[in-house]
């Protein structure tokens, strides 16, 4: 048995989202591009495992799709039928920037599965892990509608399928996606058993959204953690995040099961965010997330792409957490690493994470 999964598929690269610009639509002032979440980024990640030969290491998984019923554990009957119905008649927007081509229902619903079926391959010891490649991404995806390129949100949906069909009970989420997993927050915001850990910018999408002092409601008060991080934090300023907030909170949760919603946009070289952690970063924080499910839930642990910008850098950041999960290591140097030295540990960055931990110790000992 290989330890590491890997999931993918060619239908992930034909959802469309068609020549704009960024995160718009081409039109007005706006000259034709290519939209930001095109398929190049996750196919050339795809492309990157097959010419290294590392793909060999993991264990490839066929994805099905998952059924209507089985987005309804996480969406409006109605947003899933809009869904299908701008799918069939050539596409649109399912809420804010939720981008819905031709065939984009079939795909969505494939991507979805793709977790449902990572979901399985852990829990009947398949493999250790998966690395899920899916598209279109899911964390801003709401109730009723869909944010921010996310038709359904599918590692909610994965959570709540973990929790249905193998009675799990307590399930953490780490989002270090650049931006704020608005959707998985609204999802589990009530619950007790589901720890949510945002790790994202501060100041951007969505608006109003991934406050520090928002921490849950009712039952699920202190089991939703925001950490807003200043522009320009690198990796120094994220291992202060989990050395402080993250690894200490975790490890009094003592997860059953974990999934990251694995969004490689915080890196140096994103168009749509301003951070500059490199694929050594992102090696690290998976590192760090393996070893508490090693700890804590005999290594179960899903990662889920979300969101990754940069077409030319985010494969080989992908490829740097895909080298943590599966404990092999490549060999390929990072070739966008010339000479750059980590940026130091400063004060904008230790003043924020320290107030989040000023908020956090009401419910945790930190």
């Amino acid at each position: 048995m290989k330890h590491t999964g890997f999931i993918c598929d060619e239908s992930y690269f034909w959802h469309q989202t068609g020549n704009g610009a960024l995160n718009l639509s081409a039109g007005g002032w706006i000259q034709e591009d290519i939209h930001a979440e095109n398929p190049e980024t996750k196919r050339r990640v795809k492309n990157l495992l097959e010419r290294s030969k590392f793909i060999k290491q993991l264990q490839q998984i066929e994805p099905r799709s998952a059924t209507p019923r089985e987005i309804e554990m996480n969406h409006e009957q109605t947003y899933i039928e809009r869904i299908k119905q701008l799918s069939e008649t050539g596409g649109g927007d399912a809420g804010v920037r939720a981008l819905v081509g031709p065939n984009s229902y079939e795909i969505a619903l494939l991507s979805a599965g793709g977790v449902l079926t990572a979901v399985d391959a852990v829990m009947t010891e398949e493999v250790k892990n998966v690395y899920a490649l899916i598209r279109p991404p899911g964390h801003h995806a709401e109730f009723e509608k869909g944010m921010g390129f996310c038709l359904f949100n599918n590692v909610a949906i994965g959570a709540k399928y973990l929790r249905k069909k193998y009675g799990t009970n307590r399930i953490l989420i780490l989002d270090w996606d650049v931006h704020h997993g608005n959707g998985t927050e609204s999802a589990f915001r009530t619950d007790p058993n589901v720890l949510f850990i945002s790790i994202h910018q501060e100041n951007t999408f969505p608006k109003n959204r991934g406050g520090i002092t928002y921490t849950g409601e009712g039952e699920g008060e202190g089991f939703n953690v925001n950490i807003e991080l200043p522009a320009g934090t690198g990796n120094e300023g994220y291992r202060y995040t989990f050395e402080q907030v993250v690894e200490p909170i975790i490890d009094q949760f003592q997860p059953e099961f974990i999934f990251i919603s694995a969004g490689q946009d915080p890196s140096r070289f994103d168009p749509l965010g301003r951070m500059l952690v490199t694929a050594s970063g992102f090696y690290d924080m998976a590192l760090s997330i393996k070893r508490l499910a090693e700890k804590h839930c005999n290594g179960r642990l899903v990662a889920c792409h979300e969101g990754g910008y940069s077409t030319a850098y985010v494969p080989f950041c992908t490829l740097r957490v895909l080298e943590a999960l599966s404990g092999k290591t490549s060999g390929i140097a990072d070739p966008f690493d010339l000479g750059y030295h980590e940026g130091p540990l400063y004060p904008n960055q230790i003043e924020a994470v320290d107030k989040v931990v000023n908020i956090q110790k009401k419910y945790w000992d930190l």
